[in-house]
């Protein structure tokens, strides 16, 4: 097989089999899990590895794969981004999004995805979303919304009772769990989770989080904090209407007016 290399570090292969793989992720531990896994896997090829979504659309443009596995959350050109990017002719016939951010499911089957990979994944799971892959490829409209359905009753039963954030460096990704999390803080398309002693950054919109963290008792004081309820240890008036909420490590974050109602009506003041 003949070796080329991208220009933005996109390494393939010229295709010598009828399936066609080309796996999309920035971390290059995630690209090597799926990678070894296909190679227990006699009917399929990777095609291309990609590390971010401009050479993805590229790589899929050149190689039409039949399979791909697309990471949702990527610098500057995200998942949903790279398919959006191609022709609806051009999209490989089944995209299995690999990622670790479960809230992003429907949106994923509306985009088409056979199916949908949450991280970490066992081997297990990673050969039952190949073989629905398989069976796309076989018949394209067997994916029904029926099925996509039980797809999602199977995803909320795996991350029932296991809501966390993941927080992503060049190491790996870490999943922190959301009852450990005393307070966040925006930074422009990232957001800074305070946990304990430890402060750590997630390429995550605080928008975003607020509306997955709503059920498990955060709440917004300010447009640029939300914090957990069950961390409050008491709530101070300040000199301008607006609240001194103490934590109980002693962190003192103020709220601002906006929210003030909402805050009297959680904690009932």
């Amino acid at each position: 097989m003949r070796n080329w290399l991208g220009s933005g570090g996109r390494v393939g292969f010229t295709v010598m089999t009828a399936v066609a793989a080309v796996i999309v992720d920035d971390e290059a531990l995630a690209r090597e899990r799926i990678r070894t896994l296909l190679q227990r896997e006699a009917d399929v090829t990777v095609a291309a590895e990609c590390a971010n979504g401009t050479d993805a659309i590229a790589a899929i443009r050149d190689c039409a794969p039949s399979i791909l596995f697309l990471d949702v959350q990527m610098p500057i050109t995200g998942g949903f981004e790279v398919l959006s990017a191609l022709p609806p002719d051009r999209r490989p016939p089944a995209v299995i999004f690999v990622t670790a951010y479960d809230s992003y499911a429907v949106q994923a089957f509306e985009a088409n995805a056979i199916d949908y990979l949450l991280k970490p994944y066992t081997r297990d799971r990673f050969r039952t979303a190949l073989q629905r892959a398989r069976g796309r490829l076989l018949n394209p409209v067997s994916v029904n919304q029926q099925s996509v359905e039980r797809l999602l009753n199977s995803i909320a039963k795996y991350t029932a009772g296991h809501e966390r954030v993941a927080v992503k460096s060049k190491s790996g990704v870490e999943f922190v769990q959301t009852s450990a999390i005393d307070w966040l803080q925006a930074d422009g398309n990232y957001a800074w989770l305070h946990v304990g002693s430890r402060v750590l950054r997630t390429r995550d919109l605080l928008s975003h989080l607020e509306s997955r963290l709503a059920d498990a008792g955060f709440i917004r004081i300010h447009r640029s904090i939300i914090l957990n309820a069950d961390r409050i240890a008491r709530v101070e008036n300040s000199s301008h209407g607006e609240y001194v909420i103490v934590l109980g490590n002693g962190t003192r974050l103020s709220s601002s007016r906006t929210y003030n109602e909402q805050i009297r009506q959680l904690l009932r003041i």
